[in-house]
């Protein structure tokens, strides 16, 4: 496996931002996990999937579905989806269909396989605990509920899309509820990972902390 710095935390703790700089100045891939869980509940929805739909229906709706990465374009079957998933009910379905194991069973070997010829910065909910357990470096990044909120109103806003703070902020404590008490690879810190509060921190000041970690 190549070189692999995973990163983790919860929805709104800059991962995505962070992570696609960290990338970059690194001379590394990015693996964004969170647009392959929205891409995967995209077609779920799409073919009348239900949260509460068994395994079974959701491995044979999953069967021969492509979902590949191309820069920062998401592909759903070679359909270009990238701004199709970043709705937020979108996002919804991405946390409540990755509470489910065929579902996390699917993807796994899809990232897997992002690293293993190329040197990746990974992103996502498990990244450090089940995804890549044995990263070169690990970091869970964190920040206030109504912090993250405040930066997915602003993310949300910027692309056109109509959101309260109120809607933000229960977005945020939904899916922090969700992914931290799912019985399969619920969010939590890893032993051995850096956390790192970002909540009174600039973009530049979180930057430079896990940069002094990886030299």
């Amino acid at each position: 496996m190549s070189k692999v710095i995973a990163i983790d935390g919860p929805s709104g703790a800059g991962k995505s931002t962070i992570s696609k700089l960290i990338a970059k100045k690194l001379g590394f891939q990015f693996l964004d996990t969170g647009a392959l869980y929205r891409a995967a509940a995209l077609h779920l929805t799409r073919r009348g999937i239900k949260p509460d739909s068994s395994d079974d229906e959701i491995i044979n709706a999953l069967k021969d579905v492509v979902i590949a990465l191309n820069g920062e374009r998401v592909f759903l079957n070679s359909e270009d989806v990238s701004d199709s998933i970043r709705t937020t009910e979108a996002g919804h379905y991405a946390s409540v269909f990755s509470a489910k194991k065929a579902v996390r069973d699917f993807l796994l070997q899809v990232q897997r396989d992002a690293a293993r010829y190329s040197d990746i910065v990974a992103e996502g909910r498990d990244m450090t605990t089940v995804v890549f357990p044995d990263a070169r470096k690990k970091f869970y990044l964190d920040a206030s509920a109504e912090v993250r909120a405040k930066r997915r109103y602003n993310q949300l806003k910027e692309k056109g899309i109509e959101i309260t703070m109120d809607e933000a902020l229960k977005d945020v404590m939904e899916r922090d509820e969700r992914d931290s008490k799912r019985d399969i690879a619920p969010l939590r810190k890893a032993d051995d990972a850096v956390y790192i509060d970002t909540t009174h921190l600039s973009l530049n000041e979180v930057i430079k902390k896990i940069l002094q970690k990886i030299q």
